[in-house]
This record gives structure tokens, sequence and C-alpha cells, in this order.
């Protein structure tokens, strides 16, 4: 059976994923940081982390995350699973991961993400990297949404959606998390 890829993004309630001018600049420092999931939020968090069977990343989402999780101690297992779970990151500048059982593609991104897709295996997520996601939406290679919703609108910044997208979701699942975030989960819609 071929992988799923499933795009898991926290987003405020006006589709912004990404502030460009940073949230100190903003005043809004860490948007993520005042609301609380609780703890429906992280096991939600924790079991499709556990439920997949990689990570497929963007250079910028990557590289933030080598500089934090290889040295995260948790008791829940989920920084031991981030870290030995195999890893892809699309990028056409980085030639070598220094992540643990992180594989770089190169070229044309659209193909290897087909080529991972058609191996078998569970789901692979995507966590961030909005120019992957637009670029694997825009070729029907997306499978489903995993959306935390918080209740800030940001008014600028990178969108899950860009500008002109148009896109049919149909709604599988929602759940109101802790501090009125809200979860939202969608099979693979029609993005032109």
């Amino acid at each position: 059976m071929p992988r799923k890829i499933v795009v898991t993004q926290y987003m405020s309630l006006d589709g912004v994923i990404q502030d460009p001018v940073g949230m100190e600049a903003s005043g809004l420092g860490d948007w993520t940081g005042p609301f609380e999931r609780g703890p429906e939020g992280d096991r939600f968090k924790h079991d499709e982390l556990f439920g997949s069977e990689a990570l497929l990343l963007g250079r910028t989402t990557n590289d933030s995350f080598a500089a934090v999780w290889p040295a995260v101690k948790d008791e829940t297992g989920f920084a031991d699973r981030i870290n030995t779970m195999p890893k892809f990151v699309v990028s056409n500048s980085l030639h070598k991961a220094e992540w643990a059982n992180t594989t770089v593609l190169s070229g044309d991104v659209v193909a290897k993400v087909k080529e991972l897709k058609e191996m078998p295996g569970g789901d692979v997520l995507i966590y961030g990297s909005a120019a992957l996601v637009h670029a694997l939406a825009r070729q029907g290679l997306v499978d489903a949404y995993s959306l935390m919703i918080y209740p800030t609108v940001l008014g600028r910044g990178k969108r899950l959606f860009p500008d002109g997208v148009q896109s049919m979701l149909a709604l599988e699942d929602c759940r109101r998390l802790g501090s009125g975030i809200v979860l939202l989960r969608y099979p693979q819609g029609e993005v032109p």
C-alpha cells in the first residue's frame, strides 16, 4: 500500500503559518506559546508522530528542527521518536544532512516525493515547509491536512494556502483543545 503524505500544521485563524517580520517585531512573541493545547492536543501530536513512519521537511524547517531536537530529553518518547525516525529533507543546497536518519532529496521534488509515496510504509508527515506543501498540493501529492488552528489573527505572513488557491476540503474530524485551539483534519482536497 502506498504511503500517505500528511501535512501537519499550526496556524492562525487567518491561515498564517509564519509571520515574515518575526513574532518579536510584531509584538506577538511566539504566537503559539500563550495557548496551551492541553493533554488531548499533546496526546494527538504524540499519536500522530508515533503513527507515522517518516518526516518530510523543507530545508529551513529541517535546519531549525536539527538544531533543537537532538538535545531534547523528554519522558514521553517524542524526542527519541523524532530523532530516530527516517527524515527526508528537500533541498538543492544541502548536500549532507547532520541530523540522524536524514536523507537529502534534491532535484525534481515532485518526482522524488512521488517515489517516496510509492514505497511501502506508513504515513509521511510534513511539518512546516510552506513552499514544499504548496508545490506538492499543486501536484495532488498531499493526502491529508491535520491543522491546529490557534485563536489569533496575525494579518500577514506565509499562508498554508497561498492567495488565489481554491481548495475543496471535506472535514473528517474536529476537536476543541485547550485555550480555544481547534484541531481539524481533512482528507485530500482538490487544489488547482
